[in-house]
């Protein structure tokens, strides 16, 4: 990544209340509380590019920092909505109101792009600075799952029917790290707590960057770490693969230094998936496909210990 892009000074707004539509038409059910988000976004800087972000089961608009301030210094407006299940709403797995959550996730999403320009507005005067024809969804985890469905993965029923269609016409790029592989290979609290685990690539046809960790071993899954590429290996081009040969769960700490989650702290592998999602996503936007190419040359003269792979 540039240097010049790393400098950046950034700021950060919250809270920023979104209308949310009651009930969520064609997206699930309403939320019961209000939908809040928090933007970060270079000091400086026109025509910006923005990412919005879900992040993964319990967290909030205040985790994944380390991501947010990388991607905003390097010339994004970073959007992170807080869902539902985050810890703050103390919505756990046995709450009838869990089954729903999954719906309300991708809605969120929804209403953060559909109500984009007023939450810029809120943010410091964003809206005139922002380029609205460049915009991305990404995710870790679950919310790596619940990004994809705005690039147009589905939903498969118990039948195996693919169900909804929520892809969204505002979103021209993606980046799904760590996200839910196939659900033939459920473990049974899975398949009977998260029956939603089931996502159908097929359709998802919007570039994206798929990251996964060598080592992450879920345990939602029978299946190894290859689990974790379904996003990229099931999807049609154009795709991409960053592969992190140690990599687990949270990639070295994506949510946050010292996180209670990160089984394999590493700053080093925070700042490579970030800086690859950013260059990535610079180059699938058209904004600039320098760092990209940049970071596919280091790739393939490195230790072998990540890898870029494309289709």
């Amino acid at each position: 990544m540039p240097s010049d892009r790393l400098g950046r000074q950034i700021t950060a707004v919250k809270p920023i209340t979104v209308p949310t539509p009651v009930p969520a038409t064609g997206h699930g059910p309403a939320r019961g509380t209000d939908l809040q988000v928090k933007v970060t976004a270079p000091v400086v800087g026109r025509d910006l590019p923005v990412i919005v972000f879900s992040h993964g089961n319990a967290w909030s608009m205040d985790g994944y920092g380390p991501l947010a301030d990388r991607w905003a210094a390097a010339g994004f407006v970073v959007v992170q909505p807080t869902h539902l299940d985050s810890r703050r709403h103390a919505i756990g797995w046995d709450d009838p109101r869990f089954a729903t959550v999954w719906r309300v996730r991708i809605a969120d999403l929804h209403a953060v792009l559909d109500g984009l320009g007023g939450i810029l507005a809120q943010a410091g005067g964003l809206e005139d600075r922002v380029d609205r024809e460049r915009v991305a969804v990404a995710g870790h985890s679950w919310g790596a799952q619940t990004a994809g469905t705005l690039l147009g993965a589905r939903v498969l029923g118990a039948d195996g029917s693919p169900g909804e269609d929520f892809s969204h016409p505002a979103v021209a790029a993606g980046a799904l790290i760590a996200a839910t592989g196939t659900g033939d290979s459920l473990t049974p609290f899975a398949a009977e707590h998260l029956p939603f685990m089931r996502p159908d690539y097929a359709t998802m046809t919007t570039p994206a960057l798929v990251v996964a960790g060598g080592r992450d071993q879920s345990q939602l899954s029978t299946r190894g770490p290859e689990w974790f590429t379904d996003a990229y290996r099931l999807s049609p081009s154009p795709k991409s693969l960053l592969t992190i040969d140690e990599g687990e769960h949270t990639l070295g700490g994506l949510a946050g230094e010292a996180a209670a989650e990160t089984t394999d702290e590493d700053p080093a592998r925070v700042a490579l998936v970030a800086d690859a999602v950013s260059a990535y996503l610079l180059d699938a936007l058209k904004v600039d496909g320098s760092a990209w190419a940049a970071l596919k040359d280091a790739a393939a003269a490195g230790d072998g210990t990540w890898s870029v792979a494309g289709k």
